[in-house]
């Protein structure tokens, strides 16, 4: 004897509240559907559309410094903890839940030039001006005590920036030289030089631990191994560099924010090329962070504005201004991904969503199935003309727009001169450079 028995699970007819509409059942044979891509375009576009509607990024300003804020720093363990340094040589800490200064310390006499934190997120560094380099709780002092440093160093010369080893009680300065230094000791271990010109920023890999990397001055990037204690190799550039970024996931690529208004992504075995040349800013760029996936990076610039670009692709996927935001000096990427701080001139922190239209809080079942569909339709349509224009759309200050449309005619102005030269000349006189291989003036090993 056969027995069939119909067997049903609620969740695909019953309504998860009594507002929800009635769920319809589908059949997804597609001979049913012939009109499916005309409908999946629509609904592509209606996302696209939403999507700019909704793409609010500016969450909170956090004021409170009294003077340009210089660098940040997160903290390793804690999401809500961000450490700041302002030029006039005080650092606050913050917690961005409550969006509240919880600590201020009147660090150094003049500009606090870097700061950082231990790996273990106990304690934090700060160099300035005044030729010290300071160690600091990061819990503050008990009642009735004193605001002390743990340990202060004092060096010879002004170090101009500073950064903490990923694994080990090491940390490494940089001004007139790369100074390597152990918590312990009041003298570096081992300090490494390659060229005579002040070095603005130096950086650990944080894959390859005893990898440095540095850029100076005089145009150049150098890399260090600290095992040998000898600089590797250097690039030379057209232009200085002002920081270099590297990326948390691939041990050997970095970024590089260069004065010439563009950034480069180098691959540390093949320095002769850049991976790809970042160009979008209209103004030096001074700082470059890497989104804890390795996937994107967002860089700040001197155009008063910050930009969010994939590694792999040229121009950027966002831009973000407010009316009163000046020149932007630093700029970091939270451990969670989901959020971008700047520091500028005019003594704000601002917090962004690294997505701009994304909707903050609980997502409930649906909501999040609704999403991703939108995503996949909208990554399906991506090249159609309409919907193209339309996700590449962004409002840009006056200023922006009037200087790339400037910088536009002087590039084409430039492209037909060169052109002309090579109609003029003798056939393989005049060579065609690459836009990447432009800029590299040498790599010295």
């Amino acid at each position: 004897m056969k027995v069939k028995m119909l067997s049903r699970n609620p969740d695909n007819y019953v309504r998860e509240t009594k507002l929800d509409i009635q769920r319809v059942p589908r059949n997804y044979d597609p001979t049913l559907h012939p009109f499916e891509v005309p409908r999946e375009y629509v609904r592509a576009l209606n996302a696209t559309k939403l999507e700019r509607v909704f793409a609010k990024p500016f969450l909170a300003s956090l004021d409170g410094h009294r003077d340009g804020v210089n660098c940040l720093a997160k903290h390793p363990k804690s999401l809500a903890t961000v450490l700041s340094g302002a030029c006039d040589g005080e650092v606050r800490i913050w917690n961005l839940t409550k969006r509240k200064c919880i600590r201020t310390i009147q660090a150094h006499e003049g500009f606090v030039r870097g700061i950082c934190t231990r790996f273990c997120g106990t304690s934090f560094f700060t160099t300035g001006d005044d030729k010290t380099v300071k160690q600091w709780k990061m819990d503050g002092p008990g009642y009735g005590e004193e605001e002390e440093p743990l340990h202060t160093v004092l060096g010879k010369t002004v170090y101009t920036g500073i950064d903490h080893h990923w694994k080990e009680a090491v940390f490494a300065t940089c001004g007139q030289q790369v100074d390597i230094w152990d918590e312990q000791r009041t003298s570096p271990i081992c300090s490494m030089t390659w060229g005579f010109d002040s070095i603005s920023s130096v950086k650990f890999n944080p894959i390859e631990t005893f990898l440095l990397g540095s850029c100076a001055s005089d145009r150049n990037i150098v890399l260090y191994d600290m095992r040998q204690a000898t600089p590797l190799k250097k690039v030379i550039l057209d232009m200085r560099t002002n920081t270099i970024c590297w990326n948390p996931m691939e041990a050997f690529i970095f970024t590089a924010a260069n004065e010439d208004y563009n950034l480069y992504t180098f691959d540390m075995r093949a320095l002769d090329t850049p991976v790809m040349v970042h160009m979008d800013h209209v103004s030096a760029v001074l700082d470059v962070d890497y989104s804890p996936t390795g996937k994107e990076f967002v860089s700040a610039s001197f155009d008063k504005s910050i930009r969010i670009f994939p590694v792999d692709k040229s121009r950027s996927r966002e831009v973000y201004h407010t009316k009163r935001m000046q020149h932007v000096i630093c700029v970091k990427w939270t451990s969670d991904s989901k959020y971008i701080m700047c520091g500028s001139d005019e003594m704000n922190i601002r917090l962004w969503k690294a997505n701009a239209s994304e909707k903050l809080g609980v997502l409930t079942s649906r909501e999040k199935a609704a999403k991703d569909y939108n995503q996949k339709l909208k990554e399906k349509f991506q090249h159609h003309p309409q919907i193209k224009r339309i996700s590449r759309h962004r409002h840009l200050p006056k200023s922006i727009y009037s200087q790339i449309q400037e910088q536009r005619i002087m590039k084409e102005a430039r492209r037909r001169k060169e052109v002309n030269r090579r109609k003029h000349s003798k056939p393989g006189s005049v060579p065609i450079v690459s836009e990447k291989k432009k800029h590299i003036v040498a790599v010295v090993k």
